[in-house]
This record gives C-alpha cells, structure tokens and sequence, in this order.
C-alpha cells in the first residue's frame, strides 16, 4: 500500500520498522516531526530530550545495551552532540544507533545553512543522503543494518526539503503488535566502550580499517547507482538535487550517490572513464566535487557555477546550468520562474496575546542603559520593530555566557541575558551556574511560556508531560536558579505591565551576583492559556498618539480615521484576533481601550 508522507514520516516509518526500541531528539526545524511521528508507534520509547547531546548520550546507552536507537536533531543540534558523536565513533556500538541530521540549506529556521556531511568525514563514520521519502524509509532501515554489520554510528542526512515535503511511499501494515521487552544482560565491553587514551589510542587503526572496509561496500552498495545515458555528459549528484540533476537533464548519464561518505572511488572512477565530461551537482559544501578533484579526475562544472550558499531548486540549477553552456533539456510547465515574483515582505512577528510582549514593550525603555544578549526562541523576534530589544543572538543558551563576559570584561551598562524556557533547560543552567560561581553582577531574564513554542509547541522538563503524553514531575526555573546560588529570584505575570517594569528596576539595582526574573505566562497556542474578554478602541477619545502600536500586536490596526489634533491615524482593534491580553489597554495614556465583555475569538 502506498501514501504519501514527508521525509520526516517516512524516517519515522522506516525506523520503526528496523526495530527502533529507543529514539531521543531536541525539537528543530526541520526534524521535529520524526519524533512525534515515532512516538505514535507501538513498543518503542521516544522522548524529547532536554538538548542535542543528551538525546544522542541516551540513545547511545540504549546502544550499547543491545537497544536499535535513534537520535534527531537539525544541524546545528549536531554541534551540541558532537562530543559524544566523536567518541562513539571510536568505541562502535553493540545494536544499530542512527543520528538524524536535518540539514536547512536556504536558513528558512536556522541561524547558518552548514553541510553536516562534513562531520561523517570528521568523525570516519557513513554517511547517507536519501533523494526523496521512500529512499528516507529505506535508508533509515539500511542505516541501521550497516550500523550493526561495521559497528559504527551512521548518519542519515536529510534537508528542509526532503523533510517537509511529500512523496509516495510503500507501507506495510503490521503483522503483530509490537511490545517493549526487557534488554538481555548487559554485555561489559569496557575495551571498546571505556574511552581512556589507552583505549583510544588502540582503537583509532580500528576505525580507519573500519572506514576502508565500508568503502569497499559502497562500491556495490545499492543507494548507489548509475543511469546511464548520453556520456557526453556525466553528473554527479546526490540528495534533493538528484531530482533537479533528473529533471533538467533527462537525456544524459547520471551517478546518484546515496552513500555520499565514504565514497566509492573505483565507482566513481569508472563513470568518469566513461563519459566526455563530469559535472557535480550538490546542495552546500562541495563535499563530494573536492574529494573527486583530490582524486585526479577533472571537474568541467561544479561550485564554480552551481551556489555553494542557499537552498537548490529547479530554477537555480537550471540558471546555473546555463551559465555554464551545459545543454539543460525543456523548461518543465511546472518550474518555477527565474525572476522571483514581487510579493510584500511578511517578516514574522509575536502572536496576539503572545506572553512576550509586554515584556519586550517594558525592556524597550532601557535600551540606553542596558544591552540585551538574546537567545534561540519566538522571543527572538525581540530584535525586531517596534521593540529593538536584542542585540546578539548566536545559539541555544549562549544569552547568559555573553551577558557573563560583557561585564566580566569591563561594559559599564547593565546587562540582561534573555532565554526562554525550554532553551533554559536546554542550555542554560550551566552558563547560570558559571555566574553564581564568577559573582557576575547580570540580569537573567527567563521568559516562561510552559512550552517549546518556536519549533510547534514541544513539551520539555518545565510542562509535566512527556512526548508520549505521560504526565511527570514539572521542573519549576525559580527553585533551580535558587539551587545553583542565585540570591534574587523574582517571578512576574507576563501580562502586568507595571509589575514587569518595577522587577526589571529592582534586578537591575542588584549590585553583587547575578539577578534572575522569571516572567511567567503560557503561550496562546497552549491549553494553559487563559483567554479574557475582547479589547477595543473608543474612537472619540483615541487621538492616534501611536502608544498602542508600540506594542507590535497584530491585532492592533491603523484606522481610516485621522485624528484631527495629532494629523495621525486612531487605531482599531481586530476582535478576531485579540486574546484579550489586556497589554494595549494598560499602556494607552488615553485610557481610549476598554474590555468589551466579549468572548475572545
């Protein structure tokens, strides 16, 4: 039986048909969606994990147990794991462990656009890149074989692309309802598993040997192959630009790699042998072009030509094409044009009755006296009009360590560190716990929202429920900030404007050690959230001051209605929208909103 599923849900399909016991993850665009659909499965553990490196720690654990794991992440969650994922390279594994990396060439959610391919050559591990969702189902289960046939943890690379969009895949109906049975003994292997330098040094000739003997395999591998055609031309490709390389060039010879690391050189060799020209089409990094131009085989075009920044698509590929004198066949009626239409710029923005606001409209008034280190979350949109309130952002908890080295450093302005609570959890005691210990006279501000929103709306250790929807122990950030040593812990309403002000002035007074205000208010899109009454505008006493508009809430709208005195437009509120929130009527020096009594939408 065939359906149509995405990248993600074909990954989750063909893990849970290797026998996957165990699966961890951090939810990130574009890989969320692999564990929720896991999850959904019988006989199979699958829990979002506070961060990266502790998804892949537990699924390494189960591993090693006898346990077939897998850990999903984006890209840049790889960077998090990525000392364990060196180390487990070296001890191998006992069942099949498979790392997910979700790659998002074009930064559609991401803070950079990096090639993770590059960590397989890093670390001597394969790597694998299915072309669309039923090679992500096959190739999820052949990762777990080759796992357990060369001992080795084995990247599965997906993109944006691949893991969003859908194509038809084979489903077979289980036979028999799979239960979770208890691991036989554990095996001690503490020669392999134990990773002293002795160790180490014994094991690494093990993995280049290793890497040499899956090399030998992928020469006949069957994620590889060629199709042949023309051999005026020959092209090289792998991922989501094979179908741009199938479409493009339908006439011509095709080597579409699935294993793109190692390579199979003989392979490759012999398809070069074979065709007048070599041409290497592939998203990011040249990662293959470079290892085949090492091996002596001329490259007539390749990231000379193709962009080596930004998501392929068929356009892309077919300009780039073109500028190189390659013969592209017919423009397929579906391609997309090369001049991208002209459409209004539509830059996200906070929700209606969003818990950040008021927060943000408050912090806007001590941009001369602060600077505002930001972190990964909805909160990020800080940054933007009408609050200006970020000024850095780089990664998951970094807010806190750059607030920490701004004034450990000299900067005579206060600091607050701005982090959400889910990248608390994530990523934030440590640098916490490193400003108790330095007496770091910041401002750590948690905006608690009781959920992962930016990424769908996520469980983690602060909301009580586990991804399997199991109800646990809610993790609360104020007694843990004051368990590592912080001695001025407040918590604020997200919506009472005042009160938000007045703990910002008193946390910014504190003069010795750090500070933390926990600004507390679920998110609308949460069960928790509390709707109120509609808000609106009275017209006659609005005089288009523009306070309102300072506060960057959708449903707050220009009205056609100038203001006489001020020359400005009166403002009108979008019942539909509006939560009732009740942030625009508390800041209005008019008094011109007022609840309606109405019900919120």
């Amino acid at each position: 039986m065939k359906r149509l599923l995405s990248g993600n849900e074909a990954i989750a399909l063909g893990a849970w048909e290797a026998g996957v016991r165990y699966a961890a993850a951090y939810p990130g665009t574009p890989s969320t969606e692999i564990l929720e659909n896991l999850a959904q499965y019988p006989g199979v553990v699958a829990e979002w994990a506070s961060n990266e490196k502790v998804a892949l720690d537990a699924a390494i654990g189960a591993a090693f147990g006898g346990a077939r794991a897998l850990a999903a992440m984006k890209h840049v969650g790889v960077n998090v794991a990525a000392d364990s994922l060196m180390s487990v390279s070296y001890t191998g594994v006992k069942a099949g462990l498979v790392l997910v990396s979700a790659d998002d060439p074009g930064c559609f959610s991401s803070q950079n656009e990096q090639d993770n391919r590059q960590y397989a050559r890093f670390g001597k591990f394969p790597c694998l890149e299915p072309s669309d969702s039923e090679e992500a189902r096959q190739f999820t289960r052949l990762a777990f074989d080759l796992s357990e046939e060369f001992s080795t943890p084995v990247l599965l690379r997906s993109t944006t692309r691949l893991s969003h969009s859908k194509s038809p895949v084979e489903v077979a109906m289980p036979e028999a309802p799979r239960t979770l049975e208890p691991l036989p003994p554990f095996e001690r292997r503490p020669e392999h598993y134990v990773i002293v330098p002795a160790h180490a040094r014994r094991l690494h000739p093990w993995v280049e040997e290793r890497l040499q003997r899956i090399a030998a395999w992928a020469e006949t591998a069957p994620v590889n192959r060629i199709e042949w055609g023309d051999r005026s031309l020959g092209i090289i490709t792998c991922g989501m630009a094979y179908q741009h390389v199938r479409e493009l060039f339908p006439n011509y010879s095709i080597l579409k790699l699935g294993l793109v690391y190692p390579l199979p050189r003989q392979m490759i060799r012999d398809f070069a042998d074979q065709v007048e020209r070599v041409v290497i089409v592939e998203e990011l990094d040249p990662f293959i072009e470079e290892q085949v131009r090492a091996m002596g085989i001329p490259v007539a075009v390749g990231k000379d030509y193709f962009p080596i920044t930004g998501e392929l698509t068929l356009a892309r590929v077919r300009e780039a094409a073109l500028r190189a004198g390659l013969p592209v066949g017919p423009v397929p009626e579906r391609v997309e044009p090369l001049t991208a239409p002209l459409v209004p710029p539509r830059p996200p923005a906070m929700c209606p009755g969003c818990p950040h606001r008021a927060f943000f409209y408050n912090l806007r008034r001590w941009r001369r006296q602060a600077i505002f280190p930001g972190d990964i979350g909805c909160y990020s949109m800080g940054f933007q009009p009408p609050f200006d309130a970020m000024d850095s952002i780089i990664s998951m908890g970094a807010s806190i360590g750059m607030a920490h080295g701004l004034k450990q450093a000299g900067a005579q302005e206060k600091v607050i560190a701005i982090i959400g609570d889910s990248t608390f959890f994530h990523a934030g005691l440590s640098p916490l716990a490193n400003a108790v210990y330095n007496y770091s006279n910041i401002v750590v501000a948690v905006l608690d929202n009781r959920i992962t929103a930016m990424t769908g709306g996520q469980e983690h250790p602060g909301t009580g429920i586990t991804l399997q929807g199991r109800r646990t122990r809610a993790i609360d950030v104020a007694p843990v900030a004051r368990a590592l040593g912080v001695e001025h812990v407040w918590e604020v309403d997200a919506w009472d404007v005042r009160a938000i002000n007045d703990v910002l002035k008193e946390a910014m007074a504190v003069e010795e050690g750090p500070a933390v205000v926990i600004v507390k208010g679920a998110c609308v899109f949460t069960p928790y959230f509390q709707r109120r009454p509609v808000v609106a505008v009275d017209p006659e006493t609005c005089n288009g001051c523009g306070t309102c508009f300072r506060v960057g809430c959708p449903a707050i709208l220009k009205s056609d209605v100038i203001d006489p005195r001020t020359n400005q437009p009166k403002a009108t509120i979008d019942a539909l929208l509006c939560t009732g929130c009740t942030v625009c009527l508390q800041v209005c020096p008019q008094r011109a909103i007022y609840e309606t009594g109405g019900t919120a939408a």
